[in-house]
């Protein structure tokens, strides 16, 4: 069981040059990893790419992402670090190589599971060419049940975003979500429209989450600090005031240039990093024929 048009073309092809570099970047850097516990038998590994969750069960450990390439090593040396039992599930959040790009690393018989839209996403990806331990061989479309009792674990799909992808993993019994990058941080996100990504979808599918997950109080964003769900909600409301503002400039005859310019939105985000404004409000235009 093994697993329209140019400028949107270039504007695409240079968010992924951009994940990519950093990724880059993040590889050349010293191969430090730290663990922290989120909940009982729940904690997060921090370093090398996205945030890694590792959920203790009663068979064995449920990894949620593997960072970037060649940190296999780092992820299981934090793991036991807390247990003495082996990682029999892998859960990739999206189709990016710093969420997928160790599984590799892991033995065959780990199951790996995700969306079915990353599935297909992750096999045009050239890293994993000839690999196919690293690649799913459980897909969901909308929504999926692993385990049961306290181990159980929910995987949703909301509808497009970061990408096409982007599966929310549930710890119902510890009232927990990983979010992937969907949420990573406070700022502007990454809209990637090369794997489906949409920036007019994009509020509406945050807004579908907070409607469809009950219960949660603790969220492990993609690649920021644990934090809760009150920060989930301010995220969402963000990216819904950003595409109001670039839909308002659309139906005043703005273009692209002014809006960037001109995008302003209410004091409560203030803190929020805002270097992704340019590429997100041109590919929202784009998107909507503009």
């Amino acid at each position: 069981m093994r697993r329209a048009g140019i400028l949107a073309v270039l504007l695409a092809a240079g968010s992924v040059a951009v994940a990519v570099g950093a990724a880059r970047g993040q590889a050349q850097q010293p191969q430090t990893a730290e663990i922290e516990k989120v909940r009982e038998n729940l904690f997060v590994i921090t370093g090398g790419g996205g945030n890694t969750a590792a959920f203790i069960t009663d068979k064995g450990v449920v990894l949620v992402d593997t960072k970037l390439a060649n940190w296999g090593e780092r992820i299981m040396e934090k793991v036991k670090s807390v247990t003495d039992k082996p990682v029999t599930t892998i859960i990739n959040t999206h189709t990016h190589g710093d969420h997928v790009g160790s599984n590799e690393f892991f033995d065959p018989s780990v199951e790996i599971v995700a969306h079915e839209n990353t599935k297909t996403n992750m096999a045009k990806m050239d890293a994993l060419t000839d690999k196919p331990q690293a690649m799913p061989d459980r897909t969901f479309k909308d929504k999926l049940s692993l385990m049961s009792g306290k181990d159980r674990i929910e995987l949703y799909y909301f509808g497009r975003g970061h990408t096409n992808g982007d599966a929310w993993v549930v710890f119902p019994a510890l009232r927990v979500v990983h979010t992937g990058d969907l949420f990573p941080r406070k700022g502007t996100p990454l809209i990637d429209v090369n794997n489906g990504g949409s920036g007019v979808e994009y509020p509406a599918t945050l807004e579908k989450a907070i409607k469809g997950i009950r219960n949660v109080e603790t969220v492990i964003p993609g690649h920021s600090a644990v934090t809760d769900w009150a920060a989930l909600t301010e995220f969402t409301e963000f990216n819904r005031a950003f595409l109001t503002s670039v839909q308002n400039a659309v139906k005043s005859g703005k273009t692209a240039e002014q809006a960037i310019a001109e995008i302003k939105l209410p004091e409560k985000f203030s803190a929020y990093q805002m270097q992704g404004v340019k590429d997100n409000v041109t590919k929202i235009y784009t998107e909507l024929g503009k």
